[in-house]
Order: C-alpha cells, then structure tokens, then sequence
C-alpha cells in the first residue's frame, strides 16, 4: 500500500508540473532527477514515519559440547522476542506530526529547485530573445554610421567639415560593430548554457506570455513561505519530541524461547512477558529542551522574514515594470515622430531636397524604435518571471 501511495504521490506531483507545460523546457534526466529525489524523500520520510515501532528480534542458536567421556553433545535455541513503547507522554503522536511534516518541505524544497532551474531555462530564452532583437538594432544603427561616414567624408573632402567630425563618426561605427561581435559571442554563450538544461532548439522553442499576478495571489501561492510554514510545523513537533523524551516511557516486552537439548527430558520451551516504565534522568534535559525550543522560534522568525521579503520582491518587480512601461511609452512617441519624419524624408526626396540616403537612415531610426519597444516588452517579461519562478501555482 505504501508504494502504491508513493507512485499516486509522484504522479500527482508531475501532472501539477505539467499543468503548464514548463518541465518540457527541461532535459530528460534532469526532470528524472528531481523525480528520484521526490521518491527518496517519501521513501525516507514513510522510514521516519513508522520509526517507534519497534523491531521484532528473531534469533537461532546451535551449540557443541564436547566432554571427554559423554562425548560431543548438541544443543540448539530459537527465541523471538520484541520490547516496545507504547507511551512516551505524547512523544509517538508526535514524531509521526513531525514526519508529515518534514515530508511536506522536503517536496516543497524539491518543488522549489525545479521550478528555479525551469525558471532559469525560460530567463535565457527571454535574454536570447532580446540579444537577438539588440543585434537587429546594432546593424541598423552601423548602416546609419556607415551613411553617417559617407556623409562626412565629403563634407571633408569639400572642406566644409572639420576632420574630428569623421573621426566621431568612425569611432562610433566601430564601437557599434564591437557591439554587435560581443552581442553575436554571448549569445554563443546562452546557447551553451541552454543546451545544459534543455535538449529543445532555443531558437525555436516557443516562449510563454507571462502577465502580472496580483500580490494577493503571490502572497497566498509563495513557494518559500509555504515551505517556511511547513518548517515552523517541523521545528514545533521536533521541539513537542524533544520535551516528551524525557518524560515517563511505558514498554511492554516479551519472548518465547524454545531448547533442545538433543536429549530425552531435557527439551523446553518457556514465555517471558512484562512491562518497564523508564524515566531518563540526564543533566542536559533543560538545555536540550531549551535549544530546540529556540529552533522553534528562530523558524517562526524566518517565517516573518521570508513574508516580509515576498512582499519587497513584489514591489521591485511592479516599480520595474512601471519604469519599462514608461520608456516603452517614450519609444512609442519616438516611432510616431520618426514616422512623419519618414514620410516628410520621402515628400523631400521627391522635391529633390533630400536624398535616397536620407530615407534610409530615417527608415532605419524607425525600425530602431519600433525594436527598442520589443525589447522593453521582453525584459517586463524577465521581470513577470522572476513573480512566477516565486509561486507554486
């Protein structure tokens, strides 16, 4: 029965993490990973669970004698005997509280690194994403620079430009490309780190739309307060075991002994039973009791701290996405200018007071623009993330 609970256990377990489909981000093994240390984790606490039962000790023993004028004579001796407490002032109800107890953070922890390492997985394909969206600026921006440069050489070879405004614009065609190398080496770089977590095509994998959850439901579904709540149950039952341990014990033994010994008359069989009532008497009882109360406590404190740092993690996250919205507003403004002045750019051109070089540097503010806003939307998603990573729903 225990291992058919086990498996119901486990197979809840993966369908609440298939509910969204985020273990798929995630290689095989590694799923399988958390899988086994689920299992060890029910396995050790169903140990831990049935530990004040006491074992039934079984036990056969076989003897020779040898005398100079009987002989070698034989005898033989099979017993069975247990010794079990039947009260210890509480201190069985509650090592079985603390069992469940331990079990259910343990899975909570397990719960937690998944969720942490899929939350890290889904975090580089948001920032492939917008390495990718910041390497189609960059090359917008070096045709610019590079009509930019066009523009000055023959300002300069009119003299009508001073050299350090083509030096400017040289230096920044070249800082730009840098950029766009250092952009192409780490995105080599997320790739690889990608492909340890995940057997799936970063390029290709689709992403998950997040949308902001309300603090009520951070508050109520947050991994790490819950896990601290289970703790603090933890911390109380070890505390309740603690202080019942040295309080009266009451045990009842018995064995059945059988003999043989090989001889007529003289085989046996006889029956010990009773009971002990035990009080330990140890000099540090009081300190012992005292130290896993203030474990108890210390749980309780964590508890608060872990409620009070959910709430700032919250709040960071809204006033950084309050922030993204008002940028993304201002690029939004930005597209709607460099738009008129896009098409103002192609009335001119058409009037012979513009160039096709003007267009395209126009045309090309415009698309830096309308990126610079898809890149703001991918970090308010590294943002919502970092709320989802933190809930176990």
């Amino acid at each position: 029965m225990k291992k058919l609970w086990l498996l119901c256990s486990l197979a809840v377990a993966n369908c609440a993490y298939a509910g969204s489909d985020l273990q798929n981000y995630l290689t095989e093994e590694k799923n399988q990973i958390f899988n086994y240390q689920e299992m060890k984790n029910q396995l050790e606490m169903d140990k831990l669970h049935d530990s004040w039962i006491s074992p039934i000790t079984v036990s056969y023993q076989e003897n020779w004698t040898t005398q100079p004028l009987s002989g070698t004579q034989s005898s033989s001796a099979f017993s069975i005997g247990i010794d079990q407490p039947i009260f210890r002032s509480g201190g069985i109800y509650y090592a079985i509280k603390y069992s469940d107890a331990l079990r259910g953070a343990n899975s909570r922890e397990i719960a937690m690194q998944k969720r942490a390492l899929i939350g890290q997985a889904i975090d580089i394909l948001f920032s492939i994403r917008k390495l990718k969206l910041q390497h189609q600026k960059l090359k917008l921006l070096v045709r610019n620079d590079t009509i930019d440069i066009q523009r000055k050489q023959e300002s300069y070879t009119a003299g009508i430009l001073d050299s350090s405004f083509l030096d400017q614009a040289i230096l920044k065609h070249n800082q730009d490309e840098s950029q766009m190398l250092d952009i192409e080496l780490n995105l080599a770089k997320l790739r690889s780190n990608f492909k340890l977590l995940s057997r799936k095509n970063p390029d290709k994998l689709r992403v998950p739309h997040l949308k902001m959850i309300s603090l009520k439901h951070y508050k109520r579904n947050h991994a790490d307060v819950a896990k601290k709540k289970l703790r603090v149950l933890e911390k109380k039952y070890s505390s309740k075991m603690t202080w019942a341990k040295y309080l009266p014990t009451l045990s009842v033994h018995a064995r059945y002994t059988n003999t043989n010994q090989h001889r007529p008359g003289l085989d046996d069989d006889y029956s010990t039973y009773g009971f002990t009532l035990s009080v330990p008497l140890n000099i540090n009882s009081a300190t012992d009791i005292e130290s896993s109360r203030v474990s108890y406590m210390q749980s309780m404190t964590e508890l608060q701290d872990s409620r009070r740092a959910a709430a700032l993690e919250y709040d960071i996250v809204r006033k950084s996405i309050a922030i993204l919205n008002k940028k993304s507003a201002l690029a939004k403004k930005d597209e709607a200018l460099y738009r008129k002045l896009y098409k103002r750019t192609q009335d001119l051109v058409k009037a012979g007071e513009k160039t096709k070089q003007d267009v395209e540097t126009m045309r090309n503010s415009l698309k830096i623009k309308k990126l610079d806003r898809r890149i703001y939307a991918v970090e308010k998603q590294q943002q919502l993330l970092k709320l989802y990573t933190k809930v176990s729903r």
